[in-house]
């Protein structure tokens, strides 16, 4: 089952069971938490800029109406 979907629910399950229900939080905040650059919590207004452009840009394909 390694590698399927399936498999990867039966692992999150056990390590929820091993680890407690807040397992991938805990690590996520300690990934974060690790990080050293700043990033764009370092400038909010950058970041404010960068993600209203993002949000602009159209994933969807232009089609002739």
């Amino acid at each position: 089952m390694a590698g399927t979907k399936q498999g990867g629910k039966a692992a999150a399950a056990t390590n929820k069971a091993k680890y407690g229900a807040d397992f991938y939080a805990k690590i996520g905040a300690a990934g974060g938490k690790k990080g050293k650059t700043g990033g764009f919590f370092a400038n909010r207004e950058l970041a404010r800029v960068a993600g209203a452009k993002g949000g602009r840009i159209s994933r969807r394909t232009k089609t002739a109406a």
